[in-house]
């Protein structure tokens, strides 16, 4: 049995445990991934068969043990709760914020007001990965991001920092200059070398999945089944990135929403969440201000209701991260969320 699914017959079999946070829960239910969430059944998704629910208990041990485990901690913060991932874009061109932290005195600002905003991590990026960007030459990207790193630290922060980067010489830099983490939209795709600098410095790193170059990845995405192929592919470079020497305790999951998908798309890969619990690893949801928000909220600028809503869905199926641009609305509505809930 691998870590992707259990075999069954003449197919693979995923289990999409159906997550709960309700007070009331049964004598026997399980926590999903060491979380606040718990569950007793889970939904078994199966490539062109409808789908089963069946109990908890039923699932192979090892399964179970997957499903359950607590998440190892993230650059020193433990994962029994939900995570703020602070965002900030040092870009002129990043499609929310874009030019707004260029300048480095406004980026240091900005990185200090997110922290006293409630981030516990800042997510640190110097290239452009929206829709129809350009890549960025590794010495623009490392002027824009090491400085700002190097500045936040010697100002004193001990907050987690992570450097959003494709790139193993800009990871290289901002990891000198005081980042603990590298968060790659690529999965350790774009660059050969960027897998072997996560394992020597044996920081955390994020893999996100996406379809495409940021330059054409929304022309026209296509997926057999979204949730599957995407579950797939990332057991696939969780696979490669312990091979490259990177321990699997220190590799956290993004599906990618937005990342060459479309609307459809995305709203599937967010109501089926719980299914990335079975790679056993903590999973981030990146879906702030994203274009499908606006969309659906039918207001195209105003999206941080929308992305609040969809964080917090991802709450309600046990995502241990959320990386959002409104780092205090989302603060907010994770408190209100746990005063009705209580403890997550």
């Amino acid at each position: 049995m691998g870590r992707r699914a259990h075999k069954h017959g003449t197919g693979m079999i995923y289990p999409r445990p159906i997550a709960m946070q309700d007070g009331s829960r049964p004598k026997g239910a399980y926590p999903l991934a060491g979380g606040r969430c718990w569950f007793d059944r889970v939904d078994l998704l199966e490539r062109g068969q409808p789908s089963r629910i069946v109990p908890a208990p039923d699932l192979p041990a090892d399964v179970l043990d997957r499903l359950t485990a607590p998440r190892a901690p993230f650059a020193g913060l433990t994962l029994d709760r939900p995570r703020i991932i602070g965002i900030l874009n040092v870009t002129p061109d990043s499609f929310s914020d874009g030019g707004r932290y260029l300048d480095p005195q406004a980026a240091l600002l900005r990185g200090q007001a997110l922290v006293e905003e409630g981030a516990d991590v800042l997510d640190i990026g110097g290239e452009s990965t929206r829709p129809g960007a350009a890549p960025v030459h590794d010495d623009e990207e490392i002027a824009r991001t090491a400085p700002v790193i190097a500045a936040l630290r010697s100002g004193g922060m001990t907050t987690a920092i992570s450097i959003d980067t494709r790139k193993a010489g800009v990871a290289r830099a901002a990891l000198a200059a005081g980042a603990d983490a590298v968060n790659d939209v690529s999965a350790l795709t774009f660059d050969a070398a960027l897998a072997g600098v996560v394992a020597d410095a044996r920081v955390p790193v994020i893999l996100m999945h996406a379809q495409g170059a940021p330059a054409t990845m929304q022309d026209d995405p296509r997926y057999d089944d979204v949730l599957l192929d995407v579950y797939d592919a990332l057991a696939a470079r969780v696979a490669a990135a312990e091979a490259a020497g990177i321990a699997r305790n220190r590799i956290v999951i993004d599906p990618g929403i937005g990342f060459g998908k479309t609307g459809a798309h995305n709203l599937a890969l967010v109501r089926g969440l719980s299914l990335f619990h079975g790679l056993g690893l903590p999973v981030m949801l990146g879906a702030s201000r994203k274009r499908f928000i606006g969309v659906i909220g039918g207001d195209a600028d105003a999206r941080m209701p929308g992305s609040v809503a969809v964080a917090l869905a991802g709450v309600a199926q046990g995502v241990q991260m959320l990386r959002v641009h409104d780092v205090g609305a989302t603060r907010a509505a994770l408190a209100l969320w746990q005063a009705v809930w209580g403890g997550i």
